[in-house]
């Protein structure tokens, strides 16, 4: 890690971190914005080896150091040496329930708000519940880590872990924080900066308005309606097939078919539906190697014509995603401000489509499985998939304000029977008004469930 050598240097926020320090003065009392995972490790561990690993792992990390506060100029943040998480480690195989204890612990954790200018903004435990069964719990906040680099912080565990062994490391070092920003700051005033919002520009030129949320006006206390869909056993396969027989990823082809279930049923005056995508960022970019806040947010107009059949939808729209994606690293906070937001008012990422084909790390001579506990705010109706890189062990979650309710309700029961008559033999060739039609025969019943989860409900809607 750098360590200043004298005054600590006081840095700007990017755009995308100062959008979470605006929601923290609004809601400075609600664990909104925290993110945490929990990888659970099985096998014969070397405790003292993964240990260290994860000693060495929160040096490197400079972003779990970070260190935040307002002044007269606005926020800023530096790398604090003080603020380098310490190890906690608990034994806790003489619980009653030594896991059950464990999760709490976890919960309790995820529930405490945190103050970006007091609290230290992440944490690091292993926790033993079995006599082979460790839990590693991450925790940090999301003005200083997104999903990718809560990946590439779990594999340079695996890989420190590797090297305590005596093995070689898959992963390299994580580069500093410092050269992120340079980097950020380098593209937003270049030419490429002012390329791609033109690109913008022409693309929300004739697009339906975009839906602007006040800031603050959130009810982020309310009840979500939740689902987990099942998975057909085959369709991973499926998946992986059908796509590469439109020259497409797996991730690509599931988000395009999401997004033409999401588009179905416009009213006649609508044309279009902007679908918010994740966009990672990061390809070509030091910030590969670099634990931060980076990943944008980006509308993908969709077009769904009943009368078109799957294959010509699919490659059209992929045309269309090809060139967001060329264009992904024009910030969505800027271009809420090329559309006129004011100071206070943000983008309604709703519906949001996210795909997370995120493999496990892979610690030696052990197994692992993933769980993202908390990943930070969500707008109105979000479908979330989750598999391996090879689209193993696939999954959907739903969630949704009561707003979105109907939306809710009908994914639940038919999207994924969607998606699986969408990968069927020649199912290309099909129109997409015969693949999306409802045979509740065929349906399996999804009990939709009610729990009460940090997810907003939209105050105050607009119209950009």
């Amino acid at each position: 890690m750098s360590i200043p050598n004298e005054a600590p240097q006081w840095l700007e926020l990017t755009l995308a971190q100062f959008d979470f320090w605006e929601e923290f003065r609004f809601h400075p009392d609600r664990p909104i914005s925290t993110v945490a995972h929990c990888m659970i490790i099985g096998g014969p561990v070397n405790e003292p080896a993964i240990i260290a690993a994860l000693q060495q792992l929160a040096k490197e990390t400079e972003v779990f150091a970070l260190r935040f506060r307002d002044g007269p100029d606005g926020p800023r943040q530096y790398v604090d040496p003080a603020r380098v998480p310490a190890i906690e480690y608990h034994d806790l195989r003489e619980r009653t329930d030594p896991e059950g204890t464990g999760r709490q612990m976890m919960a309790d954790d995820i529930a405490r708000p945190l103050d970006l200018e007091a609290h230290p903004l992440s944490a690091l435990w292993l926790l033993r519940v079995g006599d082979s069964r460790w839990l590693w719990y991450m925790r940090g906040h999301h003005i200083i880590l997104d999903g990718y680099s809560a990946s590439l912080i779990e594999r340079r565990a695996a890989s420190l872990y590797a090297q305590q062994l005596g093995q070689s490391p898959a992963v390299g070092p994580l580069l500093p924080f410092a050269e992120y920003l340079t980097e950020e700051d380098a593209y937003r005033n270049g030419k490429h900066h002012q390329r791609d919002g033109a690109h913008w520009a022409e693309v929300l030129r004739d697009a339906p308005p975009l839906t602007v949320l006040q800031k603050g006006g959130e009810d982020y206390a309310c009840t979500a309606l939740t689902a987990e869909p099942k998975i057909p056993a085959g369709l991973p396969a499926q998946l992986r097939q059908t796509a590469a027989a439109c020259d497409l990823g797996w991730p690509d082809f599931l988000t395009l078919l999401s997004a033409a279930w999401l588009a179905r049923d416009l009213p006649e005056d609508v044309q279009a539906l902007p679908v918010w995508l994740p966009y990672m960022s990061r390809l070509g970019s030091v910030s590969a190697a670099i634990p931060a806040l980076v990943v944008n947010i980006l509308p993908l107009i969709v077009t769904c014509r009943p009368d078109e059949t799957l294959g010509t939808y699919l490659q059209r729209t992929a045309a269309d995603l090809r060139k967001m994606r060329r264009h992904g690293r024009y910030r969505v906070e800027q271009l809420a401000a090329d559309r006129g937001l004011k100071a206070g008012e943000r983008f309604y990422f709703s519906p949001l489509i996210n795909v997370l084909p995120f493999d496990a790390p892979r610690f030696a001579g052990c197994t692992v499985e993933r769980e993202v506990l908390a990943a930070g705010p969500g707008d109105g109706f979000n479908l979330t998939w989750g598999a391996g890189g090879d689209a193993s062990g696939l999954f959907l979650s739903i969630d949704a304000d009561p707003a979105s309710e109907t939306e809710f309700t009908a994914s639940s029961a038919a999207l994924v029977p969607f998606i699986a008559r969408a990968c069927e033999d020649g199912s290309l060739d099909e129109t997409l008004a015969t693949l999306m039609a409802t045979d509740h025969s065929e349906l399996a019943q999804t009990a939709v469930r009610k729990t009460t989860q940090i997810r907003p409900i939209a105050g105050r809607l607009e119209e950009a």
